[in-house]
C-alpha cells in the first residue's frame, strides 16, 4: 500500500494525511469545498474583529492531541473564563447551581447497569412533577451541548462525560482554529501530500486490487487505499463497494445532530449592563428564549454575541434565510434582556447565521453516542478487502467523540493503524 487517497480535508483528513505523507507514504486528499477544515469554518477576521469561528471554537478538557498540534504550530491558547448566567421569566441572575434532585439523579447514574436512551432513563426513574425541573434541565443539556436527540442518546456515555474526568475548563485558540488547520494543510504539502480542493467525490470502486476515487466532473483518482474522512451523513450520498456499503450502514446507529450558529457583532457591548447586574465578566447566558444558549469572547473584550441554537429543533428551522435566523437571534436577545429588538438591532454591525443541516458538506453538526455506537464503532473498524477505511470525529471511541480532539485522534490513529500494518 503506497498510494492513499484521503476524501475529505477536514481535521481528520487531514491528520492522517500528514501522518502518512511524513512516513513517506504518497497522498493525495480530495476535498468538495473550496477550502480545507470542514467544520472548522473560519470567518473574515476585518468582519468579526478576531478570528472568530463559524463552526468548532473552543478546546474541551484535557485534549492532548490538539494541544499538542498548537504548540507545534506555535499558535497560543486562552482560557475562557468570566460568569455564567441564566435568564428565566425575565429575571437575570448566576447561574451557580446545579437543578433540584442533582445529587439524586447522579446517584442514579452511578448504578444503571444497562444502556438506554436519556429521555427514557429521565421518564422511568424520575417521572412526575416533582422532577419536571430537573428533567427539563438535563434534557435542555443534552441537546444543547452535545446537539443530540434525547430519545436516541446513550445513557452510559453522557454519564461518562459528566462523570468521568470531563471535559473540564475550556480553551480557545487565540489565533482561531484556522491557523491551525493551515499549518496542517501546509504539513501536508511540505510533506508531498496533494490537496485537490472543490473535488466532490460521488463514487468510490474497487477492481483489480485497485481503488478509485469519481468526482462529480468526472475526474477518476486511483489508488491502493481509500479513507473517508467526512461527516456520517456524507457516507450515505457516495457509492461504495460491497464491503464498505454494508460496513457504513452501521453508522446509522451513531448520533448525529444539527446546530445553527449565530455570530452577531454589535457597535458596543450594550449587555454589559442590563437589569440592575454588572454582566461585563458574562461568558455564558443560558435562557428559555427561542436561541437559548449565548456567549461572549470573554476575557478578550470583543462586542460579540454568539448564539447556539442545537439538537432536534434545529432541524425544524431548515427553510429559514440566514436573515431570518439573525433576527430570531436578535427577538431571543430582546426577550431576554426586556429591551425592544430593534433597540438591540439598532446596535448591530456584522452578522452571520450557519445551519450546519443545511450545509451540504456537513449536513449537521457533529456525532453523539446512541446505545449501539459502540457494536457500530467495531463494525465500522473491521478490514475488508475493499481497501476503504474510514476515520473522523465520530469514528472516535473514547469520551471526546464529537471535537476536534476526537476528529485529530481519530485521524493519528487511522494512521498509526496503516503504517502498523505495512511495517
Amino acid at each position: 500500500m503506497t498510494h492513499f487517497l484521503i476524501v475529505g480535508a477536514g481535521a481528520a483528513g487531514l491528520m492522517v494525511a500528514r501522518e502518512l505523507a511524513r512516513a513517506g507514504k504518497r497522498v493525495t486528499i480530495l476535498e468538495a469545498r473550496e477550502r480545507c477544515g470542514g467544520r472548522i469554518y473560519a470567518l473574515p477576521v476585518q468582519e468579526f474583529g478576531y478570528p472568530a469561528e463559524g463552526g468548532a471554537e473552543f478546546i474541551h478538557g484535557a485534549a492532548p492531541v490538539t494541544r499538542a498540534l498548537v504548540r507545534e504550530a506555535r499558535l497560543s491558547l486562552l482560557p475562557s473564563g468570566g460568569t455564567r448566567w441564566s435568564a428565566r421569566s425575565g429575571a437575570l441572575s448566576r447561574d451557580d447551581g446545579p437543578p433540584a434532585h442533582a445529587d439524586r439523579f447522579y446517584q442514579a447514574l452511578a448504578e444503571l447497569q444497562t444502556d438506554l436512551p436519556i429521555a427514557e432513563f429521565l421518564a422511568t426513574r424520575f417521572p412526575g412533577p416533582p422532577y419536571a425541573e430537573l428533567r427539563r434541565s438535563i434534557t435542555r443539556m443534552v441537546e444543547g451541548y452535545d446537539a443530540a436527540d434525547p430519545s436516541r442518546a446513550s445513557t452510559l456515555a453522557l454519564r461518562d462525560e459528566w462523570m468521568g474526568e470531563g471535559r473540564g475548563r475550556q480553551h480557545r485558540i487565540v489565533e482561531g482554529y484556522g491557523a491551525l488547520i493551515e499549518f496542517l494543510a501546509s504539513e501536508c504539502r511540505k510533506h508531498g501530500a496533494s490537496i485537490h480542493l472543490g473535488a466532490v467525490v460521488t463514487a468510490i470502486e474497487a477492481a483489480g486490487g485497485r481503488i478509485a476515487a469519481q468526482c462529480r466532473d468526472g475526474t477518476v483518482v486511483e489508488g491502493d487505499v481509500v479513507i473517508l474522512a467526512v461527516p456520517l451523513p456524507l457516507l450515505s450520498e457516495i457509492a461504495l463497494p460491497p464491503a464498505a456499503r454494508e460496513k457504513a450502514a452501521a453508522s446509522a446507529d451513531i448520533g448525529f445532530g444539527n446546530v445553527v450558529k449565530m455570530l452577531l457583532r454589535f457597535a458596543a457591548p450594550w449587555w454589559a449592563h442590563q437589569g440592575g447586574h454588572d454582566l461585563a465578566d458574562m461568558s455564558f447566558l443560558l435562557s428559555n428564549a427561542t436561541v437559548p444558549t449565548w456567549w461572549t469572547q470573554h476575557p478578550a473584550g470583543y462586542p460579540v454575541l454568539t448564539g447556539w441554537y442545537a439538537g432536534p429543533k434545529a432541524d425544524r428551522v431548515a427553510s429559514l434565510t440566514e436573515i431570518e435566523l439573525v433576527d430570531m437571534g436578535l427577538a431571543s436577545l430582546a426577550e431576554i434582556f426586556e429591551l425592544p429588538t430593534d433597540r438591540v438591532r439598532g446596535q448591530l454591525v456584522a452578522a452571520q447565521a450557519i445551519n450546519w443541516g443545511n450545509d451540504p458538506f456537513a449536513r449537521g453538526a457533529y456525532s453523539y453516542a446512541t446505545p449501539k455506537t459502540r457494536e457500530a464503532l467495531a463494525a465500522l473498524a473491521k478490514p475488508d478487502s475493499d481497501a476503504v477505511l474510514f476515520s473522523g470525529e465520530a469514528l472516535y471511541a473514547g469520551s471526546d467523540m464529537g471535537t476536534v480532539e476526537a476528529a485529530l485522534a481519530s485521524g493519528q490513529e487511522t494512521a498509526r493503524m496503516i503504517l502498523d500494518r505495512s511495517s
